[in-house]
């Protein structure tokens, strides 16, 4: 399954995700500014401003005027689970489908001989 087609604010909101998921961005921590993170990411920056704006009405992140963005706390568990939702309904079945079709048997994958 290709990302390719995917808005770029939908892959910006997977790297900031995958950011607090694996503990770059910790719960209380100050983001990247949007126009930092744009920089680094050869983004416009509302485009990084949308993928923010997700984050905020999903209360993942917590904005202080003049200040900047912060991780709420609870966040990475949050982001955690609902990407395992999302993996297991949405790209799980493909891949189950495509090692059916190769005859691949997922516990050889897990134990290879």
């Amino acid at each position: 399954m290709s990302d390719d087609n995917r808005p770029v604010y939908l892959k910006l909101r997977d790297l900031i995700a995958a950011g607090i998921i694996e503990g770059r961005y910790a719960e209380g921590e100050l983001l990247p500014s949007v126009r930092a993170f744009a920089a680094e990411q050869g983004a416009n920056p509302l485009t990084v401003a949308k993928a923010y704006s997700q984050f905020q009405a999903d209360g993942l992140i917590d904005v202080q005027r003049g200040v900047g963005m912060f991780v709420t706390g609870g966040a990475a568990e949050r982001l955690r689970e609902s990407e395992r939702r999302r993996f297991l309904e949405e790209e799980w079945p493909a891949i189950q489908a495509r090692m059916e079709r190769l005859g691949l048997d997922p516990a050889s994958l897990l134990h290879p001989a």
